[in-house]
This record gives structure tokens, sequence and C-alpha cells, in this order.
């Protein structure tokens, strides 16, 4: 009976180192993947989560600033308030010119209006 007992033993404490082995191996291969797609992630330029969330709020931040700006600008001209502006206003040949050159020609209109 002696020699069945130990023979469970010995079994027993083979299979407990077994699992000990697989364990850390295991846990070796989840670090050794972990870091590869850490790797990875870094490579391709992938933001986290809080990065994301936070450019998310700059973003709409700006965005309401914008929208009451172009409330208060409006207010200012005497033009009635928009909700919000769809599109960007395009680009024209005027305001590819000079920043002088179109300064002097508001300047110029502005004197010619006093004038008559």
């Amino acid at each position: 009976m002696q020699t069945r007992n130990k023979i469970f033993d010995d079994i027993s404490q083979l299979m407990t180192n077994a699992m000990g082995v697989a364990q850390g191996a295991k846990t070796e291969a989840e670090t050794a993947v972990s870091g590869m797609i850490d790797r990875w992630l870094a490579d391709r330029d992938f933001v986290t989560r809080e990065e994301f969330d936070a450019v998310r709020a700059m973003a709409q931040k700006a965005r309401e600033e914008n929208a009451a700006l172009a409330a208060r600008l409006d207010a200012l001209e005497g033009k009635p308030a928009k909700s919000a502006r769809k599109t960007a206003p395009k680009t024209t040949a005027k305001a590819t010119a000079k920043p002088g050159a179109k300064a002097a020609s508001k300047t110029t209109a502005k004197a010619a209006a006093k004038k008559s």
C-alpha cells in the first residue's frame, strides 16, 4: 500500500510542478504578446482613448467658441444671427490679394461714402 501511495504522491507532485511551469509559460506568453501588440499599435500612430476624448473636447469647445464669435460678428454687422454656419466662406481673388491693398480699398470706399 505504501508503494502505491508513493506512486500517487510522485504523480501528484509531477502534475503540480507541470501546472506551475505551464502557468509561468502562459504569463510569459501573455507578456510577450502584449508587448508585441503595444509596439505594433505605437508604430501605427494610433491614439489612446483618453487622447481622443481630450482632442474631441477641444474641438467641441472650439466649435462653440466659433459659433459664439460668428453670432457676435453678425450682431456687430447688423445681420440676423445664424444658428450655425454650414460651410466656410469661399475664397476669391480679392481674398488672395495683398492685405495692404485690401485695407486701402476699404478706406477709399469709406472716404467716398463720407464725401457724398
